[in-house]
């Protein structure tokens, strides 16, 4: 047994003398390896911007004539912004400024009394009422732009209303007001 011991020990006094020695080894080669070496940076190559290409939509479906347009710039919801171009002498078409796109929608009729212009071919749709307009992409059924208001919508927002509302106060009629009186 003894002699069992005095291997064990020996074998337990070599490990810990070798160990830091080993140990030091191990962490001088990861040291070595961790510090990264610096690298020459290239310069980034600079690629020509191309213009992006004419769909065919765009090609069948020309910008439309904005001469002697009263143009209407809207503020929305999400700070979209665009402008309508109405032409006096033609009421069934307007131009639509969205995106740095200029698109021509033409009337659609209503039972509401709202104005809905449309354009097919892109599947917009600008739905004008008195206190807003919103617009639609018909294809994807989504919102593009919602609560879009020009600087008089803007302006009616801010006063009061006219008159009295329904929740403003009332005179009580002739015959409560006497009797309240007594």
């Amino acid at each position: 047994m003894k002699k069992y011991l005095s291997v064990l020990a020996a074998l337990t006094i070599g490990i810990a003398v070798s160990a830091p020695a080993a140990y030091a080894d191990t962490a001088a080669k990861t040291t070595a390896k961790a510090i990264p070496k610096p690298v020459a940076k290239k310069a980034p190559v600079k690629k020509a911007v191309k213009a992006p290409p004419v769909s065919q939509e765009d090609q069948d479906d020309p910008e439309p004539d904005i001469s002697n347009s009263i143009a209407v710039d809207y503020v929305c919801e999400l700070g979209n912004k665009l402008t309508i171009l109405a032409n006096a002498a033609d009421d069934q078409h307007l131009a639509l400024r969205w995106k740095n796109r200029l698109i021509r929608l033409e009337r659609i009729g209503t039972t509401t009394g709202a104005m809905r212009f449309e354009s097919k071919k892109r599947g917009l749709i600008w739905i004008g009422i008195p206190a807003k307009g919103i617009l639609l992409d018909s294809r994807r059924g989504q919102q593009l732009a919602n609560e879009c208001k020009n600087h008089e919508q803007l302006a009616m927002r801010s006063e009061p209303p006219a008159g009295p509302g329904l929740l403003a106060p009332q005179a009580p009629p002739p015959s409560m007001a006497a009797q309240v009186g007594k």
